[in-house]
Formats: C-alpha cells, sequence, structure tokens
C-alpha cells in the first residue's frame, strides 16, 4: 500500500480525497504528509467511517527575518501619545 502512497503525485479535488484507516495512516504518516504539501486532501477513517481531514495549510504571512515589515507601516504622529496611551489602557481594562 505504501508504494501507492508514493506513485501518486496528481491533485485530488476534496470530493475524491483518498481515505486511510487509522492504522495504515499512522504507518505512513510522513507519506501522507507528503503528500498533503504537494495539495492532496486525505481523509483518516476509523471502521471505515471518516473521523478527521488532513489538508494543506496555506500560510498567509511569510516573515522570516525582523525588518520585513520596513516600509510597510503607516503611524501616525501621535501614536506613542499620552492620550494614544490612555485609550489603550481604558480598552484593555487598565485605566487608573
Amino acid at each position: 500500500m505504501w508504494t501507492n502512497l508514493l506513485a501518486k503525485e496528481v491533485l485530488m479535488p476534496a470530493e475524491a480525497a483518498e481515505q486511510f484507516n487509522i492504522h495504515d495512516a499512522k504507518t505512513n504518516l510522513s507519506r501522507i504528509i507528503d503528500r498533503v504539501e504537494h495539495g492532496e486532501e486525505i481523509i483518516i477513517s476509523r471502521a471505515g467511517r471518516p473521523v478527521a481531514k488532513v489538508i494543506p495549510l496555506v500560510r498567509t504571512v511569510s516573515r522570516k527575518a525582523r525588518g520585513t515589515l520596513r516600509g510597510k507601516l503607516v503611524l501616525s504622529d501621535d501614536w506613542d501619545s499620552a492620550e494614544t496611551n490612555a485609550v489603550i489602557a481604558r480598552d484593555f481594562g487598565l485605566a487608573e
């Protein structure tokens, strides 16, 4: 069965996701993860009944180092004023 895991590299729509029982999923977890990383969705079943779906995680933010937001943020001139800080403290229930 594990050879089938490696041989199939075609992306499958969600309704045609391949199904594995829990034992096979545990035995072949790294191969299943590899397939999911390539866009496939895998269903895990217990006694033939689907109980979990393994899907690719889509990263929306890809920041790897400090300074990656430089030039992308705009701060108002009063961003650190006493008034702004008081409003923030009040919003978090920290006002004196």
